[in-house]
C-alpha cells in the first residue's frame, strides 16, 4: 500500500471510486470543488485475481483471500461515506470468473457498499472518460487503449465523447501466465505471445484504421511501465523504435526474474512481458507510430461520472433511446407509460421507501418494455428481457442491467416470482414493487391518456393498492375495469390486494 497525503483542509465533499481490476485493487479519493476533482489519496495492492483462476474459470480461495485482504485495508477510508459518494467496480475477471457473486457478496460485506461488475464496453467507456479529463482539451480524435491485467480496452473518441469501444480477452497478467509461465525469456515464447495478441486484434483493426484518428494515448499499469522506462532515456512518448529496442533488451535477460530497467518498479517485472508483448501487437495491428501517456483511467472515468462531468445529457439515457430505435419501439406509448409511472412513484416512493436508483431503473424500464415486439408479439416480454440482458448497455452495470431485465421480463403476463425468489430477500421485495408499478401504469396507459386526463388518485398503505377514480368513470371504461381485474388477481399471488373505488 503506498497512501499519498493531502494536507488540502476543505469541507466540500469527498467521493470515491474502487477498481477491482484483474492485477491490483486501487482506491482513489478526491475532492469535488467547483467542478474540478482534486484527488486527496491513493491507495493500491497487487492482487493478481487473475492468476487465481483455475482451470475451470474459478477463483480460487487463495486468491479470494488476497482480494478480501486489500479490500480490509480500504475499507477504512470508505466507513461513513454517502452510498451515492463511492463506486466500487470489478473487471475482466470478476466478469470471467464463475464464482464471482461469492466474491462480490464477501467484498461487500467489508466494504459495506455494492461492488458492480462491468462489462467490457462499459469499462471501456469509463476509461475513456478518465483519460479525456485528466489531459488538455486538445481538438482532433484520439485513440486510447489501455492495457490491463485481463482484458485490453480500445476507445476512439473525441473530446469527452466516445465513438468506438471495445474490449478484448488478452492482458498483461494472463499473457503473461500463458506464455511465460515457465519464468523464461525465449524470443520463441515472445513470437508466441505478439502473434496471439495479432490473431485476437483482428477483429477490430480494419475497423479501427478506417474510422482513424489523429493521436494515440496509453492509459494504466503496463502501458506506463513502458512509458516511464523510454523516458528514463530521455524519450517524450513511446515509439516503434523504442519498443523494438525494449523487446530485444527484454529477451537478453533470458528470465523473468532477473528483469530490472531504470524506471521500471519492481512489482511489475513479473508481469512486464505479456503487457510488452500485447502492446508491440497492438502497433503493429493499428499501424501506430507514436503513442504518449495519461495518468487517468479507470478511476477517474468512475469519479467523473459519479460527479456528472460527462459533459453531455445522461450516458444510460442515451443508450436508452438508442435502444427504443433499435428496435423499433412506440415512443409514444413508451411516453405514455412513463408519465403515469411518474405520477405513481410520486405516492410510492415515499410509502414503499424507493430511493433515486429505484426510481430511475422503472423509468428505464418504461423506455424499453416493449423492445421485444421487434423479434416477435408473441411473448415480447421475455424477448425483451433476453435483448436488455445481454446487450451491451452503457452506462449500466451488469447488476443494473440484470434487474432492468427482470422488469422487462415481468412488464406482462405472470410475475417472474421463481426468478425473484432466487435474490436476496430485500432486492427481491424492491424489484416486485417496481414491477407492480411498471404493470399499474402500462395498464393505466391502455386508455391512451395520462394520470392528469384519467384525474385518478393513487394510495398506498402496506400491501393495498387503491385506485380512486371520478364517479361513474368505471363503469364507462369496462375494458380497463376487466384489465384491472386481472391484474388484480396477478398481484394477489404475491401477496398485494388492488382496490378500485
Amino acid at each position: 500500500m503506498s497512501p499519498e497525503h493531502s494536507d488540502q483542509v476543505d469541507e466540500s465533499p469527498l467521493i470515491a471510486a474502487i477498481d477491482l481490476g484483474s492485477n491490483s485493487f486501487h482506491l482513489i479519493v478526491a475532492r469535488l470543488d467547483h467542478g474540478e476533482l482534486r484527488p486527496v489519496e491513493r491507495l493500491g495492492d497487487k492482487v493478481q485475481l487473475a492468476a487465481g483462476l483455475d482451470q475451470d474459470d474459478n477463483l480460487t480461495e487463495e486468491a479470494i483471500e488476497r482480494g478480501l485482504a486489500c479490500l480490509r485495508k480500504l475499507a477504512q477510508y470508505c466507513a461513513g461515506m454517502p452510498a451515492n459518494r463511492i463506486r466500487a467496480v470489478g473487471t475482466n475477471t470478476l466478469r470471467k470468473a464463475n464464482n464471482s457473486q461469492s466474491f462480490v457478496q464477501r467484498a461487500e460485506k467489508i466494504l459495506g457498499h455494492p461492488v458492480d461488475i462491468i462489462a467490457g464496453r462499459e469499462e471501456a467507456r469509463l476509461i475513456y472518460l478518465g483519460v479525456a479529463h485528466t489531459q488538455s482539451d486538445d481538438s482532433g480524435r484520439q485513440l486510447v487503449v489501455d492495457i490491463g491485467g485481463g482484458s485490453t480496452e480500445f476507445i476512439i473518441g473525441e473530446r469527452f465523447e466516445p465513438q468506438i469501444l471495445e474490449s478484448l480477452h488478452m492482458g498483461c497478467v494472463t499473457w503473461t501466465n500463458r506464455y511465460f509461465g515457465d519464468g523464461r525469456l525465449t524470443a520463441k515464447q515472445f513470437d508466441e505471445a505478439y502473434y496471439c495478441a495479432r490473431l485476437e486484434l483482428i477483429h477490430i483493426e480494419r475497423a479501427y484504421r478506417d474510422h482513424g484518428w489523429d493521436y494515440a494515448t496509453g492509459s494504466s499499469g503496463s502501458i506506463k511501465a513502458v512509458y516511464n522506462i523510454l523516458s528514463e532515456r530521455g524519450e517524450d512518448a513511446i515509439t516503434r523504435k523504442g519498443l523494438t529496442t525494449l523487446k530485444n533488451e527484454l529477451l537478453a535477460f533470458k528470465k523473468i526474474s532477473r528483469i530490472s530497467f531504470p524506471g521500471l518498479r519492481p512489482d511489475r517485472t513479473s508481469i512486464f512481458p505479456g503487457g510488452l508483448a500485447i502492446l508491440c501487437a497492438l502497433f503493429d495491428s493499428l499501424k501506430i507510430e507514436r503513442m504518449g501517456f495519461s495518468e487517468g483511467a479507470l478511476r477517474e472515468g468512475l469519479l467523473y461520472d459519479m460527479a456528472g462531468r460527462s459533459n453531455h445529457e445522461d450516458v444510460r439515457q442515451r443508450t436508452l433511446v438508442a435502444l427504443q430505435k433499435r428496435y423499433h419501439v412506440n415512443t409514444e406509448f413508451s411516453d405514455r407509460v412513463l408519465q403515469n409511472l411518474n405520477h405513481l412513484l410520486g405516492t410510492a416512493k415515499t410509502s414503499w421507501q424507493l430511493d433515486d436508483e429505484d426510481c430511475e431503473l422503472v423509468r428505464s424500464a418504461a423506455m424499453v418494455h416493449e423492445v421485444g415486439m421487434d423479434i416477435s408479439h408473441t411473448q415480447f416480454h421475455r424477448h425483451g428481457a433476453y435483448i436488455i440482458s445481454n446487450a451491451d448497455l452503457l452506462g449500466f452495470t451488469k447488476r443494473q442491467q440484470q434487474n432492468l431485465s427482470m422488469l422487462v421480463r415481468g412488464h406482462r403476463r405472470s410475475l417472474p416470482m421463481q426468478s425473484l425468489y432466487q435474490l436476496p430477500r430485500n432486492e427481491c421485495r424492491r424489484l416486485l414493487k417496481l414491477i407492480i408499478l411498471l404493470r399499474l401504469a402500462i395498464l393505466l396507459s391502455h386508455t391512451r391518456s395520462t394520470s392528469k386526463e384519467l384525474g385518478y388518485t393513487f394510495t398506498l398503505s402496506g400491501l393495498n393498492i387503491t385506485f380512486t377514480f371520478p364517479e361513474g368513470w368505471i363503469e364507462k371504461n369496462p375494458l380497463t375495469s376487466a384489465d384491472f381485474e386481472q391484474e388484480s388477481s396477478t398481484i394477489a399471488r404475491a401477496g398485494y390486494r388492488l382496490n378500485l373505488v
